[in-house]
């Protein structure tokens, strides 16, 4: 069984800095995609940040420039390093994993169940 636990959401203030770090760990062959979501109260979960098994990398327009993901492919893990942080930036950060449990078996999706970042104004 695949799981998914995110850690480093926290309470900063305006302009403060957080890192987020999620592991992946069960049954895993090769993770294709490693990616950030977030959700804020009464709004859709939306990407935040996206990271390939190349080091290729996407981000929403909102957080370009101030937020960094990267991976770590030996351990299975991801990070979301956020500078600069505003109050907009404030909600449940979600772990995705796009990943194969077997050689050419099929691709699932995985979610971690989500920390909490809170930037105060």
């Amino acid at each position: 069984q695949v799981q998914l636990v995110e850690s480093g959401g926290g309470l900063v203030q305006a302009g403060g800095s957080l890192r987020l770090s999620c592991a992946v760990s069960g049954s895993i062959f090769s993770i294709n995609v490693m990616a950030w979501y977030h959700q804020a109260p009464g709004k859709q979960r939306e990407l935040v940040a996206a990271i390939t098994s190349g080091a290729d990398t996407n981000y929403a327009d909102s957080v370009k420039g101030r937020f960094t993901i990267s991976r770590d492919n030996a351990n299975n893990a991801v990070y979301l390093q956020m500078n600069s942080l505003k109050p907009e930036d404030t909600a449940v950060y979600y772990c995705n994993a796009v990943l194969r449990e077997r050689n050419s078996g099929p691709t699932y999706r995985y979610w971690g169940q989500g920390t909490q970042v809170t930037v105060s104004s």
